[in-house]
C-alpha cells in the first residue's frame, strides 16, 4: 500500500550513504520514524490522507476504533431507492429545478391531461422492432409530448423511488443550474404544449389544454357620458391575484373584478364621443376551466430598489370556492375544490425551493411532492403548518387562525382548484402498451443495477475490514506514542498578537524601572490605560481567528498552527474564554461544500463571460456604435436593446466570479402592455437615447444566440422617392403605441412632482470645479446603506407606496405602465450614474421634502453644517429653506452642487459600489420562447 511504499523510498534515501547490501529492516523502521516524525510533532506541511499513520491527517482512533462497516464505503443500501408500496415517484433535483418538479407533478396527477397525452402518436414505433425494443441502444424521445408521455408512464409505473428528468429538461434547454420564475415557466410551457398539441387530429388531444386550462373573460369600459361600452374578449389559463393588504383569497379575487375610474390625466378616449372623457373599466369573467390556476402575484416589482421583491404575507383559503358570485351568466356550476397547493419556500425572491401539495384525485388523500421526496400527509387532509414554519418572516407576523375547511399561508404562490362534479375521477388511465414496454426495460435495468450495488457494497466492506487489519499492524509498528501528536490548533493571527503584547509588557516593565520617583505622567497613565483595554480586547478574540462564519474550525490550514498539549495549556491560563480546536477536529464541513461550489461556479462563470465578451467585442468596449441622429450609410436596419441589459451584462463580464450571467435581453420593459413601442424616433435621439442601446444586425444575430430575446425591436429607414430621394422616413416594429406613449409622459410628469424615495447626486465643489472619483456609490442618507438594507430598515407595518393599490392597481395596463416607469428610472439612475467622484454622494429624498431637512441629511453624509452649505443646481442658487424640494425643481436623478464655507475633510476613502441583485434570468437558451 501507498504508507509502506513511501517507507521504503524515505529509507533508501536515508541509506544513501550506506551500502545497498546493509539496508536492513533496521534501517527501514528508522527511516518510518524519520518520515513520520513530522506527522507524530504536528508539523506536518500536509494533510497525510495516503498515510493511515499520520495522527495529524485522519487520526488514531479511527483505526483503534470500533469497526463501522459503513466507513469502508459510500453505497447506500439499494433498497432505499426502491418505491414504496401505495406511493407516488418523486423526481431528481438536477440542481435548481425544483420549479419544474413542482409543476410535473401537478400535470401528472390531471388524470384528462395524462390519459389525453397516452393518445399522442408517438415515433416509438420505429424504435420497435418485432416483438419487442431494440435492446443495443436506448429510447431517446423526439417531441416535448413524447417526453412528457415517457416521463408520466414512469411516474405512474416505475419501481424507482424517483426517477430522472433530464431528457425532458434537456429538450426544453433549461439551465439547472438557474433557479427560475415558477410562474413563468407554467405560462410558457402551458403555450408550448398548447402549441404542440394543436396539430394532433384527435380532437380529444388537440383540446386538452384548452378544455382543461381554459377560460374566458373580457376587459369593459364604459363611457360616462354616453354610456358606450367597449368590450375585449380574452383568453386566461390562470388569474394573476394580486395579495397586496389582503388577507383572504376572495378580497383578492374581488379586487380583480373591481371597476375602475378613468378620470384626470388618465380618461378614457371615446370612439362615440370623439373625445376624451371619464369612464370606468373592469373585468368581466365570462367562462371557467375544469381546472382554475390562481396566481398569487408574492413576487412584485419594487420601484425603490428596482429588483422583484416577494411578499411573505398571510392569505386565507378555503377547500371550497363557489365562483359563481364572481361570473357574468349564473346558473352553471361554479364550485370548485381545492386540488393543490404550489408553495415556495424562503423569504427572497431570487432564492429559495419549491414544493407541491397535491390531492390524489382517485383516493382524496393529500401528498407533499418535494423532488426525490414523497410524504403522504396523515389522514385525508392539508398540512401547511411545518411548510410556514421552516422559513421566518422579516416580519413574524403571527399566524391566523384557520377554521375547518380553511387554510393560510404566506409562502403559497398558486392555488389550483377543480369543478366539483357529480362523476368519480376515471380510474383507469392506462399506459400505452409501447410505453409500458419502455418502463418494463427500465424497472429491469433498475433491478440489476440493485444487484450490482448489493455486490459492490459487499466487497467495498470485505477490502474495508482487510484495510483496517494492515493499518492495526502499522501502528503497532510505531514507535513512538500516540500522545506525542497531541496538540490544539492555534489563529496564527493570535499567536503573534500575542508575542507582541508579551514584547509590549517587557518593554514596559524595563521602561517603568528607568522613572524617577515612580511618578507617571497624564501620557504615561493613558498608554497604560490603552494596553489594559488592549489586553482585554485580546483576551475576549484570542483563537477566534480561526473560527468559519458557522463557529467551528475553517478549512484554511494557512491560518492557523498546531502547538503542543503543554503549550495550549499555558495559553489557557492567559486566554481562558479561548475556543479550543483539539487535532483531530475536523474543519467545518458546510465550509466545504461552499468553498467546492463556489469554485465551480466561479470556474463556469469566467468560461461564459470569456464566451460572451469574444463573441460581442464592441458591445462589450462601445466601440464603433451606431448613432440614430447620425445614421450609418453601411445598414437601413438597427435592432434595440435597452441600456440596463448592456450594463448589467458589462459588470457581468468584468467581474465574473462577482456577478451572476445575464441570460435575458428583456426588452418587454421598453414596449407597453399591447406591444407597442415606448419611444418616438425623435425621443430616441434625445432624451430617451440613454435607455437603449443601438445594435449591428450581426451583433443581434450572436446575441440571439447567447441570450434569451423576449421581443425583437428594430429601426428601419426608408427612403421615399423616385430617382432621387427627398426623404427619409424610419419606421420601428413593432410600431409606436400613441395612447400608451402619452399616459406615460403624464406619469412621468405626475412622478417628476410628487415622487418618493428618489435617487439625487450631490458634488462636493472645489474652487468652483467637481472633484471626480472612481464611481457614485448608490447610498443613503448615511451614505453607508445598501438598497437591502434600507429595505429592511422600514419599521413594521409601514405601507410601500410604490404598491399602493388604492385605485385599481391590479388592471394589467395600469401595472405594466408603474413597471414600466419604475424600469426607466432604474436605467435613468445607472446610465447616468458617473465614475466615481471625490466627495461625491447620491441621497433618497422626496418631493415633499423641505430644503431644510435635505442640508441636514447632506451634514451627515459631507460633514458641512447647514449654514455652512452653498446648494445650486443648474446654476440656480437654493436659499429657502421652507420650501420642497418639488417646488425648487429638484427631480430624480439631478445633481447638486455643494460649496462649503469652511474646509472640510478629505473623503478619498469611500465604500464601494453597492453589489446591486441582477434582474431576472429568464429562461435562456430554452424552446419555451422559440415556439
Amino acid at each position: 500500500m501507498a504508507p509502506r511504499l513511501q517507507l521504503e523510498k524515505a529509507a533508501w534515501r536515508w541509506a544513501e550513504t550506506v551500502r545497498p547490501e546493509e539496508v536492513s529492516q533496521e534501517h527501514i523502521e528508522t527511516a518510518y520514524r524519520i518520515w513520520l516524525e513530522p506527522c507524530i510533532r504536528g508539523v506536518c506541511r500536509r494533510n497525510c490522507k495516503g498515510n493511515p499513520n499520520c495522527l495529524v491527517g485522519i487520526g488514531e482512533h479511527i483505526w483503534l476504533g470500533e469497526i463501522d462497516e459503513n466507513s469502508f464505503h459510500n453505497i447506500d443500501d439499494p433498497n432505499c431507492e426502491r418505491r414504496k408500496k401505495n406511493s407516488f415517484v418523486g423526481l431528481t433535483n438536477l440542481g435548481a429545478t425544483c420549479y419544474v418538479n413542482t409543476f410535473l407533478q401537478v400535470w401528472f396527477l390531471n388524470l384528462e391531461l395524462r390519459q389525453a397525452l397516452y393518445l399522442c402518436p408517438s415515433t416509438c414505433s420505429d424504435y420497435m422492432l418485432g416483438d419487442g425494443i431494440q435492446e443495443e441502444k436506448d429510447y431517446e424521445p423526439q417531441t416535448i409530448c413524447e417526453h412528457l408521455q415517457y416521463l408520466f408512464a414512469l411516474l405512474q409505473n416505475s419501481n424507482r423511488r424517483y426517477i430522472d428528468p433530464s431528457g425532458f429538461v434537456k429538450a426544453l434547454g433549461l439551465d439547472t443550474g438557474q433557479q427560475q420564475d415558477a410562474q413563468e415557466f407554467s405560462k410558457l410551457f402551458m403555450s408550448l404544449l398548447e402549441d404542440t398539441l394543436s396539430k394532433q387530429k384527435n380532437p380529444d388531444v388537440r383540446n386538452i389544454v384548452q378544455q382543461q386550462f381554459c377560460g374566458e373573460y373580457a376587459y369593459v369600459t364604459v363611457c360616462n357620458q354616453c354610456g358606450r361600452e367597449s368590450k375585449l374578449l380574452s383568453k386566461f389559463y390562470e388569474l394573476e391575484l394580486n395579495i397586496q393588504g389582503h388577507k383572504q383569497l376572495t378580497d383578492c379575487i374581488s379586487e380583480f373584478l373591481k371597476e375602475e375610474k378613468l378620470e384626470g390625466d388618465n380618461r378614457y378616449f371615446c370612439e362615440n364621443c370623439q373625445s376624451k372623457q371619464n369612464a370606468t373599466r373592469k373585468i368581466r369573467l365570462l367562462s371557467l376551466p375544469c381546472t382554475l390556476n390562481l396566481q398569487l402575484m408574492r413576487f412584485v416589482f419594487d420601484r425603490q430598489t428596482g429588483h422583484k421583491k416577494k411578499l411573505n404575507t398571510y392569505i386565507g383559503f378555503s377547500e371550497i370556492l363557489d365562483m359563481e358570485p364572481y361570473v357574468e351568466h349564473k346558473g352553471g356550476s361554479y364550485v370548485y375544490e381545492l386540488s393543490a397547493v404550489l408553495i415556495h419556500r424562503g423569504v427572497s425572491a431570487y432564492s429559495g425551493h419549491y414544493i407541491a401539495h397535491v390531492k390524489d384525485p382517485q383516493s382524496g388523500e393529500w401528498y407533499k411532492f418535494n423532488d426525490e421526496d414523497i410524504e403522504k400527509m396523515e389522514g385525508k387532509k392539508l398540512q401547511l403548518g411545518i411548510e410556514e414554519d421552516l422559513e421566518p418572516s422579516k416580519s413574524q407576523t403571527r399566524k391566523p387562525k384557520c377554521g375547518k375547511g380553511t387554510h393560510c399561508s404566506r409562502n403559497a404562490y398558486m392555488l389550483v382548484y377543480r369543478l366539483q362534479t357529480q362523476e368519480k375521477p376515471n380510474t383507469t388511465v392506462q399506459v400505452p402498451a409501447f410505453l409500458q414496454e419502455l418502463v418494463d426495460r427500465d424497472n429491469s435495468k433498475f433491478e440489476e443495477w440493485c444487484i450490482e450495488m448489493a455486490e459492490m457494497r459487499k466487497q467495498s466492506v470485505d477490502k474495508g475490514k482487510a484495510k483496517h487489519e494492515e493499518v492495526k499492524e502499522l501502528y503497532q509498528r510505531l514507535p513512538a506514542g500516540a500522545g506525542l501528536s497531541d496538540g490544539f490548533w492555534v489563529g496564527k493571527s493570535s499567536l503573534r498578537s500575542w508575542r507582541q503584547l508579551a514584547l509590549e509588557q517587557l518593554d514596559e516593565q524595563d521602561g517603568d524601572a528607568e522613572q524617577s520617583n515612580g511618578k507617571m505622567n497624564g501620557s504615561t497613565l493613558n498608554k497604560d490605560e490603552s494596553k489594559e483595554e488592549r489586553k482585554e480586547e485580546e483576551e475576549l478574540n484570542f483563537n477566534e481567528d480561526i473560527l468559519c462564519p458557522h463557529g467551528e474550525l475553517c478549512i484554511s490550514e494557512n491560518e492557523r498552527r498546531l502547538v503542543s498539549k503543554e503549550a495550549w495549556s499555558k495559553l489557557q491560563q492567559y486566554f481562558p474564554k479561548a475556543p479550543e480546536f483539539p487535532s483531530y477536529k475536523e474543519c467545518c464541513s458546510q465550509c466545504k461544500i461552499l468553498e467546492r461550489e463556489g469554485e465551480e461556479n466561479e470556474a463556469l462563470h469566467k468560461m461564459i463571460a470569456n464566451e460572451q465578451k469574444t463573441s460581442l467585442p464592441n458591445l462589450f468596449q462601445d466601440k464603433n456604435r451606431p448613432c440614430l441622429s447620425n445614421w450609418p450609410e453601411d445598414t437601413d436596419v438597427l435592432y434595440i436593446v435597452s441600456q440596463f441589459f448592456v450594463e448589467e451584462w458589462r459588470k457581468f463580464v468584468r467581474k465574473p466570479t462577482r456577478c451572476s450571467p445575464v441570460s435575458s435581453v428583456g426588452n418587454s420593459a421598453l414596449l407597453c402592455p399591447h406591444g407597442g413601442l415606448m419611444f418616438t424616433f425623435a425621443s430616441m435621439t434625445k432624451e430617451d437615447s440613454k435607455l437603449i442601446a443601438l445594435i449591428w444586425p450581426s451583433e443581434w444575430q450572436m446575441i440571439q444566440k447567447l441570450f434569451v430575446v423576449d421581443h425583437v425591436i428594430k429601426i428601419t429607414r426608408i427612403e421615399v422617392g423616385d430617382v432621387n430621394p427627398s426623404e427619409t422616413q424610419y419606421i420601428s416594429e413593432p410600431k409606436l403605441c400613441p395612447e400608451c406613449r402619452e399616459g406615460l409622459l403624464c406619469q412621468q410628469q405626475r412622478d417628476l412632482r410628487e415622487y418618493t424615495q428618489a435617487t439625487i447626486y450631490v458634488h462636493k465643489v472645489v474652487d468652483n470645479k467637481k472633484v471626480m472619483k472612481d464611481s457614485a456609490p448608490e447610498l443613503n442618507v448615511s451614505s453607508s446603506e445598501t438598497e437591502e438594507d434600507k429595505e429592511e430598515a422600514k419599521p413594521d407595518g409601514e405601507k410601500d407606496p410604490d404598491f399602493n393599490q388604492s385605485n385599481g392597481g391590479t388592471k394589467r395596463q395600469k401595472i405594466s405602465h408603474q413597471n414600466y416607469i419604475a424600469y426607466q428610472k432604474q436605467v435613468i439612475r445607472r446610465s447616468m450614474r458617473h465614475r466615481k467622484v471625490r466627495g461625491e454622494k447620491a441621497l433618497l429624498v422626496s418631493a415633499n421634502q423641505t430644503l431644510k431637512e435635505l442640508k441636514i441629511q447632506i451634514m451627515h453624509a459631507f460633514s458641512v453644517a447647514p449654514f455652512d452649505q452653498n446648494l445650486s443646481i443648474d446654476g440656480k442658487i437654493l436659499s429657502d429653506d421652507c420650501a420642497t424640494l418639488g417646488t425648487l425643481g429638484v427631480i430624480p436623478e439631478s445633481v447638486i452642487l455643494l460649496k462649503a464655507d469652511e474646509p472640510i475633510a478629505d473623503y478619498a476613502a469611500m465604500d464601494d459600489v453597492m453589489q446591486v441583485c441582477m434582474p431576472e434570468e429568464g429562461f435562456k437558451g430554452t424552446g419555451l420562447l422559440g415556439h
